[in-house]
């Protein structure tokens, strides 16, 4: 028996990266994965390393709420009322607040805060229909504290964090649970990229992460696992940390005894 025998889920961003191991957990537990992305190939490519009887594909601009219709739909259609929606997808882009333009601030809202919002409003009808669910929505450790150069992200993530909790208590009574996941740093094209910028602030932060190595996407699907099964029946409106203790704080020397 796994966790998620015969649930339908649907996944944004879930073409590769996190969202791709998050699809491969649903499948391996028993569940029903919809893999909603922008990146068409990639995302025929996970289809077709699951099956169609356990997968589908389908085009996903989350900013664009016609196409979260059409990808509820398409889940209903091959699987059934949704039972567990999980908002993964999302952008990042540097700048610091001076200078940043503001047409690249409102991309990075629309994709990583307003994306989130169209997709609960899509999936919500779905989720009453099943009973009840799970949405989780994937923050960051962004969500939780502030860092230089990215104001947009930033932002995105710690809006992210609280919608998440308007939707927990107001959806509570339809038995629908709603969290948010904050990973650290996790090897994904992202964050394991030729970009400068992304590599010193990384390099950064592992320098004083607790456990010095950027986390896997598989050790964040294990943990939007709990959150989709039953496993976390009682958890509603909360942050779950992934990010090998870099929020705790900054590891430094201990101080040598005079």
């Amino acid at each position: 028996m796994g966790r998620l025998d015969g649930r339908p889920v649907l996944v944004s961003g879930g073409a590769r990266g996190i969202g791709a191991a998050i699809a491969r957990a649903v499948v391996e537990e028993g569940g029903r994965v919809v893999i909603g992305d922008v990146l068409d190939n990639d995302g025929a490519k996970v289809v077709a390393e699951l099956g169609k009887e356990r997968a589908r594909f389908v085009h996903l601009d989350v900013t664009d709420r016609q196409q979260w219709r059409d990808a509820v739909a398409t889940a209903e259609s091959a699987f059934g009322p949704v039972s567990v929606l999980v908002n993964n997808a999302g952008i990042v882009r540097w700048g610091s607040v001076a200078d940043l333009d503001p047409a690249v601030w409102h991309e990075v809202l629309e994709i990583n805060l307003t994306g989130v919002f169209l997709g609960m409003q899509a999936a919500i009808p779905s989720l009453r229909r099943a009973g009840g669910g799970s949405i989780v929505n994937i923050s960051s450790t962004s969500g939780l504290q502030g860092y230089a150069a990215l104001p947009a992200y930033v932002a995105s993530k710690w809006g992210v964090r609280g919608l998440t909790k308007t939707a927990a208590l107001e959806l509570a009574r339809d038995r629908i649970r709603v969290n948010s996941v904050h990973p650290g740093v996790i090897r994904t094209p992202m964050t394991d990229s030729d970009d400068p910028t992304m590599n010193a602030i990384r390099d950064q932060m592992l320098a004083v992460q607790p456990i010095p190595r950027m986390g896997e996407p598989e050790e964040v699907a294990r943990l939007v696992l709990f959150l989709a099964s039953e496993d976390s029946s009682f958890s509603t409106g909360s942050e779950f940390v992934v990010d090998g203790g870099v929020v705790t704080g900054p590891v430094v020397p201990a101080p040598t005894p005079s």
